[in-house]
């Protein structure tokens, strides 16, 4: 099994965190703070970089994503927000 050359990454804009917080499933397992998520996001991200893939920031927006998440079916938890990520990046990956 090949490694993905791009992975989609949920990224939270500064202004949507605290919305994303409360209205997610899983939001309280999120750091209270956006700048501690932020740092430790961007050290996920290096890692994955590191490692010869890709990373694609795609922003999720509290709109978008519930909208997205009654269209497919989707919770509104850690697997949702990958799922909507990667067929973000699959949505505009050339090949």
């Amino acid at each position: 099994m090949s490694r993905p050359r791009r992975v989609g990454l949920p990224w939270y804009p500064p202004e949507h965190y605290e919305a994303l917080r409360t209205g997610l499933a899983d939001g309280t397992k999120l750091p209270p703070h956006y700048e501690t998520w932020r740092i430790a996001t961007e050290q996920m991200e290096r890692e994955v970089q590191r490692s010869g893939v890709a990373v694609v920031r795609v922003p999720i927006e509290p709109e978008a994503f519930a909208a997205w998440c009654g269209r497919t079916g989707a919770l509104p938890d850690g697997p949702g927000r990958a799922r909507y990520a990667a067929e973000a990046v699959s949505e505009t990956d050339p090949d």
